[in-house]
């Protein structure tokens, strides 16, 4: 025999156990088979479920490694040679004392 649930009208066919009123799936408590209206858990019936999500935390491998030093700039090119270079002066003699 269908009853009616106390609460919300819908289908049940279950009691609760502290004032015996009719209640559906929906209104009664899983750890206490009490309904909605007598249940004093700590978690709502119709909690919606959570997830946690991370926070955006720096990647701790990422941290770890330190930033390499920057490459060094290469070296200046050299002048080219004079295409026209003066003749270096012949040695002097030495200087007799």
């Amino acid at each position: 025999m269908p009853f009616t649930c106390s609460i919300c009208g819908e289908e049940s066919t279950r009691i609760c156990v502290r004032c015996t009123k009719d209640a559906c799936d929906n209104h009664l408590c899983e750890k206490c088979l009490r309904c909605s209206d007598c249940c004093e858990c700590e978690v709502r019936l119709s909690e919606p479920v959570r997830v946690a999500i991370p926070a955006a935390l720096p990647d701790p491998a990422a941290a770890a490694i330190p930033n390499p030093e920057p490459e060094p700039e290469p070296p200046l090119p050299t002048p080219d040679p004079d295409p026209n270079p003066t003749p270096a002066p012949e040695d002097p003699a030495p200087i007799a004392p």
